[in-house]
């Protein structure tokens, strides 16, 4: 199932960005901690190259705990710097501005020895689809600056906003790669609603998706859906099409004859895990 999606916007959006990141002292960069490499636009190593980056793991509430903390470990490397937050609770919103500072210190002790005390800062801040910037944005200028949605696409043009009477953000539209590096990658972009569900298999995200919540958190499967453990397990494809079929029979998931609704099934797991109904996952390992 090739998953491929890249408006023209975003080739527009990869040309922009390389001709303002000279105005700009930091990017921030936005992943899904629940997806921090599928969730990395393979191009931005290319287009940022060594300038100063702070990757903000956003949904963090949503992510392993455990597993976001060795993320941030395996991320925080030369230059670039790694902090979890989640824009909508708040978590860890509070320590961004002062990261920043510490990250631009050498810059601005130079600034303030030319007098320059309160020169505003310029942070370019960058991401894919539904990674939540906007969002992002606006709970870092406690106002709504930034037009928000629930669906990848929204923000279309690049501007600049003031936050802060010292800081100030570039915001841009939301870009992907052109093809996809593998499918699995596509897929938990998927799964974490980054991609459109019109052009995807719903019903192939869905079955990797218990498949491994199954191998990675399978008490999370008993929990919300009320299914005996022993009634978990994949088939011989290696498919989770047994335990779809426990949480049918659970669910009252059925059509006439008494077959399965596999379609209902899909879509209740989709909306649970994106609406954090099952637990907290992180659909990738250090």
């Amino acid at each position: 199932m090739p998953i491929q999606w890249y408006p023209g916007h975003m080739a527009k959006a990869k040309r922009e960005i390389t001709e303002v990141l000279h105005l700009v002292d930091i990017v921030l960069e936005i992943r899904d901690a629940r997806i921090p490499i599928s969730s990395k636009n393979p191009m931005i190593d290319e287009i940022l190259k060594n300038k100063p980056r702070l990757i903000l793991l956003n949904k963090a509430t949503l992510a392993d705990k455990n597993d976001t903390k060795r993320w941030m470990n395996f991320l925080t490397k030369d230059n670039v710097f790694a902090l979890d937050i989640d824009s909508i609770s708040g978590y860890n919103m509070n320590k961004i501005q002062p990261m920043i500072k510490e990250i631009l210190k050498d810059k601005l002790d130079a600034l303030k020895e030319k007098g320059l005390v309160n020169k505003s800062l310029r942070a370019l801040v960058v991401g894919i689809p539904n990674v939540g910037k906007s969002t992002f944005i606006n709970a870092m200028a406690k106002r709504k600056v930034a037009k928000t949605g629930d669906k990848p696409g929204v923000t279309k043009n690049q501007s600049w906003l003031k936050i802060t009477d010292t800081l100030q953000f570039l915001d841009t539209p939301g870009i992907l790669w052109p093809k996809f590096e593998s499918q699995e990658v596509g897929i938990k972009l998927s799964i974490c609603g980054s991609i459109k569900d019109e052009i995807v298999d719903l019903s192939l995200v869905a079955l990797e998706a218990l498949k491994y919540i199954y191998l990675y958190y399978p008490d999370f499967l008993v929990q919300r859906y009320n299914v005996n453990k022993d009634d978990l397990y994949l088939d011989e494809n290696e498919s989770a099409l047994p335990i779809a079929i426990s949480i049918a029979k659970k669910r009252g998931c059925l059509l006439k004859k008494n077959e399965y609704d596999f379609d209902r099934v899909f879509t209740l797991v989709m909306n649970d895990i994106r609406n954090n109904r099952i637990g907290a996952m992180t659909f990738e390992k250090v």
